[in-house]
């Protein structure tokens, strides 16, 4: 099975020409090709365009391409998922789904039942009944944290801790493993502050997520790094399983490591 790490995981404005061409160029593990909250309504056309451009032309390296495309329920959504079908790209974002009806409406305009399918969690309803989408929609891969979204519709408040949202971001993570699922955090809107942004990173990585959506280039290393295991972390798992290996030789069950029972 091949493990692709989305630690990193950027938002491209689809309209902007420069950030596309420069998102060949940045160490994020996938790429959200936007063309949905990023653009204007006066551009969305134009983001279209400029995606689907993009990406015949390619250049991105190993990186995932997703595109996210506007709801069905708008004036854009039809003509978006039509052109993704024709796209070579990694997965298509829906946004704001809140049942798996939304999720087979979207695949039959699509037409390419082996396209995976990630979808934005930042509803209210999209959270309590993720579990039932997830299990009765084919295909979905990620599931992707719309935590600036949701803020708004639970009338809470943006908080430091990220309080207001905890419950929802672990049940978040609870369906996603549940189902075999990617997990994603939510993006981090004061994105020029890397200590609050190094916080969240290791507030998601605590609560069992993969990885974070980002808005901002600078935000890629630290994502990385937070998501990605450390130096410590690798010596700390080779010296777990010399412990087991020399336990297991002994025809013991455990293994003690530093103080720490160390089971199976």
């Amino acid at each position: 099975m091949s493990i692709r790490p989305r630690r990193s995981v950027l938002y491209m404005p689809g309209a902007n020409q420069r950030a596309l061409e420069k998102a060949r160029t940045l160490a994020a593990d996938a790429l959200i090709l936007d063309l949905e909250d990023a653009v204007a309504p006066e551009a969305k056309e134009l983001a279209r365009e400029q995606v689907s451009a993009a990406v015949r032309a390619g250049g991105y390296g190993r990186k995932q391409l997703i595109v996210r495309a506007n709801d069905l329920d708008t004036p854009w959504g039809a003509a978006d998922l039509t052109a993704i079908s024709e796209l070579a790209i990694d997965a298509v974002l829906l946004p704001k789904v809140e049942s798996a009806a939304q999720v087979e409406a979207a695949r039959e305009v699509l037409g390419r039942d082996e396209l995976p399918i990630w979808i934005m969690v930042e509803t209210p309803r999209g959270v309590l009944d993720l579990d039932r989408t997830v299990a009765a929609a084919n295909s979905i891969e990620a599931l992707v944290m719309g935590t600036s979204d949701l803020v708004k519709e639970l009338r809470a408040r943006h908080t430091a801790s990220r309080h207001e949202v905890v419950a929802a971001l672990s049940h978040c993570v609870l369906v996603a493993r549940a189902h075999g699922l990617t997990a994603l955090d939510g993006v981090h809107l004061d994105f020029r502050n890397e200590a609050t942004f190094t916080a969240a990173c290791s507030q998601a990585r605590d609560l069992g997520f993969d990885g974070k959506t980002l808005i901002h280039p600078s935000q890629i290393d630290i994502a990385n790094a937070q998501f990605g295991p450390s130096d410590e972390d690798l010596a700390y798992a080779r010296r777990v399983i010399e412990a087991a290996t020399e336990a297991q030789r002994l025809g013991k069950g455990v293994a003690v490591l530093d103080g720490k029972l160390i089971e199976n």
